[in-house]
């Protein structure tokens, strides 16, 4: 789909999320009268409506924990933005990184985690520190206000039910797709 496109059929729309465009209406049909017949889905405004009732609308601040190769890329990750995530601080333990610059984001010591939580009223961290670190760093999240973490460790995290915990497991990713290909 090009960036820009101001209208978009159903069966557009159906060929992006794989589903035939039938449903994409149906679906869509629960939330009122949100297209036209011929002309199809303002895509501003269809944006919009659905940011309402998914109760996005507005930006969510997030975090990074853990700033080695995979925290540093997603700094830079361009998505985030488009989707109404701001990266609002990032944070390493090495002396190394603290207080410099990583891909355009000043970042802090995982001890000031808390106050920076507060202050900038983070919501989400992405969590990429080693296996090792991640439990006790999990905690830390939890007990500076964290409501939910993208886990990027291999590790399955202990934590209050309070806490929505998404993991991503690259290696079982790439499993799944092996099996797919082979």
């Amino acid at each position: 789909m090009l960036q820009g496109t101001k209208n978009i059929s159903s069966k557009s729309l159906a060929d992006l999320l794989e589903i035939r465009g039938s449903l994409v209406r149906k679906d869509l049909s629960y939330f009122g009268k949100l297209g036209k017949r011929g002309a199809g889905y303002d895509v501003l405004a269809l944006r919009k409506r659905i940011a309402e009732i998914l109760k996005i609308e507005k930006k969510k601040n997030v975090c990074i924990v853990g700033m080695g190769n995979l925290g540093s890329a997603l700094a830079t990750y361009k998505g985030f933005d488009a989707l109404g995530f701001k990266i609002a601080a990032v944070f390493d333990k090495s002396d190394t990184k603290i207080g410099h610059k990583i891909r355009g984001h000043l970042c802090y010591d995982i001890s000031d985690l808390a106050g920076i939580v507060s202050e900038e009223d983070i919501e989400i961290a992405l969590l990429t520190v080693p296996a090792e670190a991640s439990q006790e760093t999990a905690i830390s999240l939890q007990e500076s206000g964290i409501k939910a973490i993208l886990n990027f460790t291999p590790v399955k995290l202990g934590l209050s039910k309070k806490i929505k915990i998404k993991n991503v497991d690259l290696a079982m990713e790439l499993k799944t797709l092996s099996f797919f290909v082979r």
